[in-house]
């Protein structure tokens, strides 16, 4: 979502801040803007504040920059996902109040309570946004005789709701303020210079040396260092983490786009995801944390809560939990979850998935699922520094590397395998996995990035139905049992780069209303593997045929589906068994890829979406 970066150095910081927004474009955004202090000649000590900000795209802003020739020591900078007010440059960030500017990400909740109470001591508001509001309260505790952390500390207090914010004041030219509660927020360690930004990539044109923020901390940083202050208002020590994202996983290299990039990465980042059973002749709960095999035994069920393709990856989860290790595992939407009244089983594992770690949603919920005293927690994220990791009893790092595209591939494909080892544990512990099946789900495992690696080779075939489908408007996609939930990831990804519309359904639920929206210009998609569910499916497409749907089939070997009038049909290799639901998640990656580029839509940065959504 949001993007902020901030800077102050002994040498012009525009370009590094700049460089930091266009890391950050793959959040989603839909504004940007940069605030900076320049020396004022006419006013010796003293500093002017210079803003510039454009609806565009930050390539446009950086021309704008160029153009008025903007330089300066000290600066913030912003990318906007619009929540309060149209996106338009009065709503743009940075804020300003007096010689106060700001950058938020977050949702500031009492807004308008704030608004009226500021607009009462004559503050004035031009804009629609949440955000002008801390601009012009920290600007009063300026005038109050407040230092800027101070200010920063005493307005962050009145606040509720979630925020990163990043603080420059003209009349405190050396020092840049920033705060964070509920948003990730970062330090960047340098020499001679310090930098803050919402994430690492922003910052690893500069500096690997990384300060996470807790949770209500407040930090100034100054060309010297940096001063933090905890929640309850003492001065803390937060550790200096040596990032290990380089600057080439983040650049795009020859592939076209992010999307693309990452979904041929797949076969190596589920490889490298799996690398700590790669040689390994059993399974072990170690895998999941130090005190996952006592936390395992004591737990009777599996709660796994996501959003978005997370959600379909747990919904897959459940298929695996409870026929292979046989323990009750329910899927929840996390942004439903902490809204309705449910049951609440003490020995339940909450399982959260999300790739950045910083989904607001799944976060809100896994406390509210503490609150409620399931205190057992297990958090399969892409991120290891990330908030969830922190706020998880256990976790597993899926190996995927840096996700730039909104529509997430590698992410999705890394969660999968996570969870097949999630669920080979509770099943070897509940003694559900003979040695013999341990054996060869393992051996399943590290053959599963080669078969990746072959399934790719279906692209040309894609590249064929895709562009017939960039000419649809609508489409259904089919699956069954444990391929539904792939059914249902294949839809979205097509509806998020393409914007045609998708939906999804277990087939034998065609005929209770779905099937009266079957005609030829209908595209159907289903989902074929030579599974226990093959001829029930199969009974299913003739239904799609009798009223005259065309069928895009994406098959195992051997389930003698042939190509004839309205049927095309792409052959997957032979049946992966439990692995199969990943296997066949790449086809339809990949359909949506070319539909949209068939369509000319913008595939990493689609219209309206977040790539990391740190707003409820």
């Amino acid at each position: 979502m949001c993007g902020i970066v901030g800077a102050i150095a002994g040498r012009n910081v525009v370009p590094i801040l700049i460089e930091g927004l266009k890391r950050l474009e793959y959040r989603g955004y839909d504004s940007a803007g940069v605030a900076v202090l320049n020396d004022d000649p006419a006013r010796a000590g003293k500093s002017v504040l210079r803003r510039l900000r454009s609806t565009g795209r930050v390539a446009e802003l950086s021309a704008l920059i160029e153009r008025e020739q903007m330089q300066a020591h000290i600066g913030i900078a912003h990318t906007r996902w619009a929540t309060h007010g149209v996106p338009s440059e009065s709503n743009a960030h940075p804020h300003v109040s007096g010689g106060v500017s700001v950058v938020h990400n977050g949702i500031i909740e009492n807004h308008d309570e704030k608004r009226r109470a500021l607009k009462a001591k004559g503050y004035a508001f031009v804009s629609e946004t949440d955000t002008e509001v801390i601009a012009h309260l920290v600007h009063l505790h300026l005038q109050s005789g407040a230092a800027l952390l101070e200010a920063v500390r005493k307005t962050v207090a009145e606040l509720v709701g979630a925020y990163a914010i990043a603080v420059v004041y003209d009349q405190q030219p050396g020092a840049l303020a920033v705060a964070r509660m509920g948003a990730p927020l970062l330090l960047g360690v340098g020499e001679g210079e310090n930098f803050a930004a919402s994430d690492t990539s922003a910052l690893i044109q500069v500096t690997q040396r990384i300060i996470y923020l807790e949770e209500g901390d407040c930090a100034e940083i100054t060309l010297a260092g940096h001063r933090i202050i905890d929640i309850k208002g003492d001065e803390v020590e937060r550790p200096i983490h040596v990032s290990e994202l380089s600057s080439a996983a983040v650049e795009l290299g020859p592939y076209r786009h992010y999307m693309q990039k990452e979904i041929f990465e797949q076969p190596m980042a589920v490889a490298n995801t799996l690398e700590m059973v790669t040689n390994a002749r059993s399974i072990s709960p170690q895998l999941f944390g130090a005190d996952a095999e006592r936390i395992f035994r004591d737990i009777d069920s599996v709660l796994i809560i996501a959003c978005g393709t997370s959600y379909h990856a747990g919904m897959v989860a459940r298929y695996w939990l409870e026929g292979v290790a046989g323990i009750r595992c329910n899927v929840e939407i996390a942004s439903e979850y902490r809204y309705r009244e449910s049951v609440a089983d003490p020995r339940t594992l909450v399982v959260t998935i999300s790739q950045s770690g910083e989904t607001a949603d799944t976060l809100a919920a896994l406390q509210f699922a503490k609150n409620r005293g399931l205190k057992y927690s297990l958090s399969i994220c892409n991120v290891p520094e990330s908030a969830l990791i922190r706020a998880s009893d256990l976790r597993f790092l899926t190996r995927a590397g840096p996700e730039i595209g909104v529509a997430s591939t590698k992410a999705f494909t890394t969660q999968l395998a996570a969870l097949v080892l999630l669920t080979m544990t509770l099943a070897k512990m509940r003694g559900r996995l003979a040695p013999e099946r341990e054996a060869e789900l393992l051996q399943a495992l590290r053959h599963l990035p080669s078969a990746l690696q072959n399934v790719l080779n279906v692209e040309p075939q894609i590249k064929m139905w895709a562009e017939k489908f960039a000419q649809r408007h609508h489409a259904l996609f089919l699956g069954r049992g444990v391929h539904y939930p792939i059914a249902m990831e294949g839809a979205l990804k097509l509806k998020e780069i393409s914007y045609i519309h998708a939906e999804a359904y277990a087939a034998g639920e065609l005929k209770h209303g779905p099937l009266a929206l079957v005609d030829k210009y209908m595209p159907v998609i289903a989902i074929a593997p030579n599974d226990t569910l093959l001829e029930k499916l199969k009974s299913n497409l003739q239904e799609v045929r009798a009223r005259g749907g065309e069928l895009h089939v994406i098959a195992d070997q051997d389930t003698r589906l042939t190509d004839g009038d309205g049927v095309h049909v792409i052959r997957m290799p032979d049946h992966a068994g439990l692995l199969s639901p990943i296997l066949h998640t790449v086809p339809l990656q990949l359909l949506a890829y070319h539909a949209a580029l068939n369509k000319g839509t913008d595939v990493d940065k689609p219209r309206n979406l977040a790539k990391s959504v740190t707003v409820e």
